[in-house]
Order: C-alpha cells, then sequence, then structure tokens
C-alpha cells in the first residue's frame, strides 16, 4: 500500500519545471519531484549527522577522506579480481 498523498501547488522556475516534466517519464512530474525532495530530505539529514558528529570529533582531514578512498578503491579491485578468478 503506497503512502497517503496531499495536493499542494509549488511555484519553481519554468526552464526548471520545463526540465523536470521532459525528464518525469511515465511515473509523471508529481513523482519525479516528491522523489528529488526525497533526496533532499536525505541529503539534509546526512549533513545534520555530519555536523553533530564534527562537533564532537572534531572535522576530517582531506588525509583521512583520501585514505578512506584508497581502501574503497582497494576493496573494489580486490572484488573484481576475485569474481573474475571465481569464473
Amino acid at each position: 500500500m503506497s503512502e497517503p498523498t496531499g495536493k499542494y501547488s509549488i511555484t519553481m522556475p519554468r526552464d526548471i519545471a520545463e526540465a523536470a516534466k521532459a525528464r518525469s517519464g511515465p511515473s509523471g512530474l508529481s513523482a519525479y519531484v516528491a522523489a528529488a525532495v526525497a533526496r533532499q530530505i536525505e541529503r539534509d539529514n546526512l549533513n545534520e549527522l555530519i555536523q553533530v558528529a564534527e562537533a564532537e570529533h572534531g572535522p576530517i582531514t582531506d588525509e583521512e577522506i583520501q585514505a578512506l578512498r584508497d581502501q574503497l578503491h582497494h576493496a573494489r579491485q580486490e572484488q573484481t579480481r576475485d569474481g573474475s578468478n571465481a569464473a
């Protein structure tokens, strides 16, 4: 069962509305806009979580970010290599 819906009137720049309408596909503009708003809420929630974590532990450094990216890249390479050996 889907969530209950409400009808709302919003105002946005015409070019953005037309681009969204063109991309909305068979699900329609309302579903497209709802998905975009849901993604923005997720980002807002994540930013709030980051602010709380940084207030408690301090900001993450560029070096820490790069180290984590390197770990992720290495793990993906290992996964690809292991997957190709399993065939």
